[in-house]
């Protein structure tokens, strides 16, 4: 039978998002240029060397070098990529990138489309670039998520690091010690600032070292690992809180991987006290 055949047709148009003393972002396509949040792409500029703070992506990238070099700095060193190369970045991979050359043009495509709330900036959040993309993107971020509350890509998980360390070595994932009497699941939390209280409440008869872990909620699905937000449950026979009915814990029903760690934290301890946990704001 006849069908009507699709014709081409204009979009949208470039629109200025990001406007610096070091570098510009025209979107060509995507939630601000054209009102789409299937996929975005960007033209972007370099006009003197600058860089950007880590990052760690909600959605799969490909970066177009059109002109001058990239250094992307990851986990394990960095790579360059120039003119005529394309990069792929992974969802859930964490990333610096860097331009140490003015002139360096390239195109970011992102499938799903770029929005501040699917890039993890480990930067001031009150900064200028945060601040205008987060104005920019605001109703396309609410029409996206309703009255939901996104939810946190980055993850952390305690635990004593002789057991972590026998992970490692094995090349098995890791599994926390209650793993099995909890209901088969790992807590974890995504807000750092519950980290020392949660460690005090329920892990002061512990001994020797702790360490945090550093993971994301995409690099676990990639395993096929789900993670659940739930409330606040019990670690082993050790209640929650009283103060806690409120919290909101993203369980992950599996144990950890050794790859999706990104991270080791050192926590400090004054004998049974958890006091503090090394590199936490930087890391």
């Amino acid at each position: 039978g006849k069908y009507k055949r699709a014709m081409p047709r204009l979009l949208g148009e470039a629109t200025r998002v990001v406007q610096t003393d070091e570098f510009s972002i025209d979107e060509l396509a995507g939630n601000v240029a054209t009102g789409a949040d299937t996929l975005s792409i960007a033209h972007c500029k370099i006009s003197a060397p600058t860089g950007e703070p880590w990052l760690t992506l909600d959605y799969d990238e490909w970066l177009c070098i059109l002109k001058g070099v990239m250094l992307l700095h990851h986990a394990g060193g960095t790579l360059e990529a120039r003119a005529g190369q394309t990069v792929f970045v992974g969802r859930g991979e964490r990333f610096r990138p860097e331009f140490p050359e003015a002139g360096t043009e390239y195109v970011p495509v992102c499938i799903p489309a770029f929005r501040p709330d699917r890039c993890k900036r480990e930067d001031d959040p009150e900064g200028e670039v945060p601040r205008k993309l987060a104005k920019l993107h605001g109703k396309a971020t609410a029409t996206s998520l309703g009255t939901a509350e996104a939810k946190p890509e980055e993850l952390y998980h305690m635990c004593q690091r002789v057991l972590w360390d026998e992970a490692k070595a094995s090349g098995a994932a890791y599994f926390p010690p209650t793993f099995d009497e909890d209901g088969g699941f790992t807590h974890a939390t995504a807000v750092p600032s519950r980290l020392i209280e949660t460690a005090n409440h329920f892990y002061q008869g512990s001994e020797g070292e702790w360490v945090c872990l550093r993971f994301t909620r995409s690099s676990l699905r990639r395993c096929g690992i789900i993670v659940k937000d739930e409330g606040a449950l019990p670690v082993g026979a050790q209640a929650v809180g009283e103060a806690w009915n409120e919290w909101v814990c993203p369980h992950v029903y599996g144990g950890l991987p050794i790859q999706v760690v990104y991270a080791e934290l050192p926590i400090v301890r004054d004998g049974p006290i958890f006091k503090s946990i090394n590199g936490l704001d930087k890391a």
